[in-house]
């Protein structure tokens, strides 16, 4: 109470976390069931953090406490504007209770129908038909692996089983609390894959993460790393789009954690704090205020160094970042109101990373959406990054990459959307399997959408890094060959118009991006991996014909927009070390206050914040 006190005095405000993070070693050593059960069924040791049983009642039992006296000793503090529950979910528990829920959860899941759950995991094959669903265990390293519905269930029944522990936490806080009001959230990780977060973020009020890209790494540019932190917060945000997002943790300098912990070089961290605004951010917050002395992060960046004064070059970048967002101060509370969006889902990333089939290192399923997101931001266009539970009419163009598990009902709306004069743009790899990992009949895409593209899928062809291959497009003054990795769809044309067509192999001069047109909109389809560089000018006229306003962005300009309820703001970040000129800008300069209108360089890693009134 008297830390917050102290904050507060000196307009500091607080959000407030539970500990539940990490367990003393009294409460394993009295309690061993809150300590998980790996996959080879093996309890753990007390160590680490994050690695407690999220079924073990004992463990909710002894959260509950320490949250009521929390919320009960500072829940009405005038100083605490947020609540933090644990920290930074991730792991799985095999344990005997974990085994049992997980068994129920497939009980409601199937309808307490067993046949219904092995006709659609296809159990006959390899006698793994069940006869009782208590017979079912979680995917153990020494057991049952090979059944993909088995798998991917295992994953969904993780994700539900933290969101219910989350409820736990919440309900608490909630109860005890004398200000119910104040809101509550948690820290996600990204693109972290153990997790579906869209399934967490359904009970709290506000999406926070923790960011900390691998500048300076010796694979990528400084762009790219970049660009991926961009998307990444392009994934948060779209779990809330009516709201902005909170950055919970970064580091002003270097990690401990990474292969290789860079630090970030000058200029580079007040940039990423810009960026991390620009994508919708109402927050920059650290990890940590303060290095500790000892233990696993006690060389992880700080604000404040061991040296412990504030005359560092971390401490003063953190200092002028700070004076920096102060002259951002209303752009807070803003909003996007993007015209296109990527589908993007985890439980398809898992059934496509499960799947028997492709390449083993080259399906890369999040990364291809990142591909196809960056492309339309080099046209100035920002996409939502949704999943198929979203609203689909909002939109003017919608890219579906890889929907390897075509849920019920989707190709309805996808049809529906395109009907109402929509685009969508669907790649290879789609359509394959249900949501159980059952493969549809009747040719890929199965359950309506191969009608609403015209093609079907018959074969794929998994091409070796050394393989060569093409697409020559020819449509609305394109004339050009792009060139084909990974992977390419023989196709069967029912009812498309044929806009490329493959250059090699035996299936040379057969369909490879094709379009049916359906309604007032139009339903693209690309049945190989393309250079997402040799597709600029294709993904350039989709957005055109969909109605979507394209942007003179320069190469090495990452530009955004938010919307606020008087004024829009645009950012223009220098991603390169070179000067950049920016031509047709207009608005008020949020750093100097002074009017832009016409033209203006940027120097390397510089940045541009224009303020227009609506």
């Amino acid at each position: 109470m008297q830390i917050m006190d102290d904050l507060y005095q000196n307009g500091i405000s607080t959000i407030l976390a539970t500990p539940s993070g990490a367990r003393p070693v009294w409460l394993d050593n009295k309690y061993p069931d809150v300590m998980r059960v790996d996959a080879n069924g093996v309890r753990n040791r007390h160590g680490g953090r994050h690695n407690h049983c999220m079924s073990s009642e004992k463990y909710r039992e002894k959260v509950r406490i320490i949250d009521r006296k929390l919320a009960e000793t500072v829940g009405d503090h005038p100083g605490l504007i947020m609540w933090h529950v644990s920290n930074e979910f991730g792991g799985e528990c095999f344990c005997d209770k974990c085994k049992a829920k997980f068994r129920e959860y497939l009980r409601e899941r199937f309808h307490n129908n067993i046949d219904e759950l092995n006709h659609e995991w296809w159990t006959t094959f390899w006698s793994a038909r069940y006869s009782d669903f208590e017979e079912i265990d979680p995917p153990y390293n020494n057991g049952q692996t090979a059944i993909m519905g088995l798998n991917l269930e295992w994953k969904r029944f993780t994700s539900r089983n933290y969101s219910d522990y989350l409820s736990v936490e919440i309900d608490a806080i909630r109860e005890h609390s004398k200000n119910a009001s104040i809101p509550i959230t948690t820290n996600f990780m990204g693109r972290y894959y153990g997790i579906d977060y869209r399934v967490l973020a359904k009970k709290i009020d506000a999406i926070a993460w923790d960011s900390y890209p691998a500048f300076h790494n010796d694979h990528e540019t400084y762009r790219d790393t970049m660009m991926s932190a961009a998307f990444d917060n392009a994934v948060m945000r779209g779990m809330k789009k009516d709201r902005p997002f909170l950055l919970m943790e970064s580091a002003p300098g270097l990690v401990n954690w990474m292969p290789f912990n860079k630090l970030k070089r000058p200029g580079v961290h007040e940039q990423f704090a810009i960026q991390t605004i620009a994508c919708g951010a109402d927050s920059i917050q650290y990890f940590q205020m303060r290095k500790s002395r000892g233990a696993a992060e006690q060389f992880h960046g700080a604000v404040i160094d061991h040296i412990g004064t504030n005359d560092t070059r971390i401490f003063k970048e953190v200092k002028k970042t700070g004076e920096t967002l102060r002259k951002l101060s209303e752009v807070e509370g803003s909003i996007k109101n993007n015209e296109a969006a990527i589908i993007f889902e985890w439980d398809n990333w898992w059934a496509i990373d499960g799947a028997g089939a492709f390449g083993g290192s080259t399906k890369k399923y999040d990364s291809i959406c990142r591909d196809y997101w960056v492309k339309l931001m080099e046209f100035g266009v920002e996409a939502d990054v949704i999943s198929t539970e979203d609203e689909l009419d909002r939109y003017k163009l919608i890219i579906v990459p890889m929907l390897f598990m075509l849920k019920d009902d989707i190709a309805k709306e996808l049809t529906d959307f395109v009907e109402k004069g929509g685009t969508i743009l669907v790649t290879y790899i789609s359509g394959y399997v249900n949501e159980n990992c059952l493969c549809y009949q009747g040719g890929f895409p199965g359950d309506g959408l191969k009608k609403l593209l015209g093609v079907i899928s018959e074969e794929i062809d998994t091409l070796y890094p050394s393989d060569n291959n093409g697409i020559h497009v020819n449509y609305k003054g394109i004339d050009k060959i792009i060139e084909v990795r990974d992977y390419a769809e023989i196709l069967r044309v029912d009812d498309a118009q044929i806009l490329g067509r493959y250059t090699e192999d035996f299936y040379k001069d057969t369909a490879a991006i094709t379009c049916r047109c359906h309604g007032n909109g139009k339903a693209y389809y690309q049945a190989a991996r393309c250079s997402i560089d040799g597709l600029s000018e294709f993904i350039k006229g989709l957005l055109t014909e969909s109605g979507i306003e394209v942007k003179d962005i320069p190469a090495g300009i990452e530009y955004h927009k938010r919307i606020g309820k008087e004024a829009t703001y645009e950012f223009y970040l220098n991603v390169t070390s070179d000067i950049i000129e920016l031509t047709n800008v207009e608005g008020i300069n949020l750093m100097t206050g002074n009017r832009i209108s016409g033209s203006i360089n940027l120097g390397g890693r510089e940045y541009l914040v224009l303020k227009n009134k609506l």
